[in-house]
């Protein structure tokens, strides 16, 4: 539940397809609803057909990352044929019912044990993971979500959090948001390509996790992405765009 704006032009990526990007509602661009219920995952799929309807298009390729995953493969559980290909970048896995454990989150923490602000960032995982988790902790595991922690990232991180609704992401995967049995029966018999896009380093979502979610599909490939955290088309932008290029075709 954060605006659009934080995705840029995805690497370069508006230089070979037309992007639209969706703020969702009490995003960016978008409206505050009366009913704050309304923030929840299941009931933003909705939203996407409307866009779609709007724009007068009968199928569409859609990318999503990280939470908006959720969104997205809910979104083509429920209206397969209007999806000409599916890209999920660094995608949350909860509206398939994957799990992602402390150990796993550590394991690939300790990829970046070299970095100067490791030792901060790891102790404040540790408090995480451990179930102590405050808010300078969350801030200062930030370098892990980043392939580079350079200005660049800092900038991005500091920006997405003044984008982000905070109200609506925690109503956004409230119960009843998600339904895992049901998703992932749908998705099993989904004929749409599907590319699966992982960060090399990045413990948010770890390739060894993409590659379960990626067997999901009938129809499904994953790409690691080198030296990329949670946000690849900021880490290496061509790199990015080519393989989604590609993909797409």
């Amino acid at each position: 539940m954060q605006a659009s704006a934080y995705l840029g032009d995805l690497g370069g990526l508006a230089a070979d397809r037309q992007l639209v990007m969706l703020d969702l509602r009490g995003t960016g661009r978008s409206a505050v609803p009366e009913n704050p219920a309304s923030y929840r995952c299941d009931r933003l799929v909705d939203h996407v057909t409307a866009l779609r309807d709007h724009l007068g298009l009968d199928r569409v390729e859609l990318l999503a990352h990280s939470a908006g995953a959720n969104l997205a493969v809910s979104y083509a559980a429920r209206h397969p044929r209007t999806v000409a290909g599916l890209v999920l970048a660094t995608p949350s896995v909860f509206a398939v019912g994957l799990t992602i454990d402390g150990e796993l989150r550590r394991e690939m923490a300790l990829l970046r044990k070299d970095e100067p602000w490791f030792p901060t960032a790891f102790e404040a995982l540790q408090e995480i993971t451990s179930g102590r988790a405050t808010d300078e902790a969350w801030q200062a595991i930030s370098p892990f979500f980043h392939g580079r922690w350079d200005e660049r990232a800092q900038a991005h991180q500091a920006a997405g959090d003044q984008q982000k609704n905070h109200e609506a992401a925690a109503v956004f995967g409230a119960e009843g948001a998600f339904d895992p049995e049901v998703t992932r029966a749908a998705l099993a018999t989904f004929e749409a390509p599907v590319l699966l896009l992982a960060g090399e380093v990045d413990m948010a979502a770890p390739p060894r996790t993409l590659a379960e979610f990626a067997r999901l599909f009938p129809n499904a490939e994953l790409a690691v992405q080198q030296g990329a955290g949670h946000y690849p088309w900021l880490d290496d932008p061509d790199a990015f765009a080519a393989t989604v290029t590609a993909f797409l075709g």
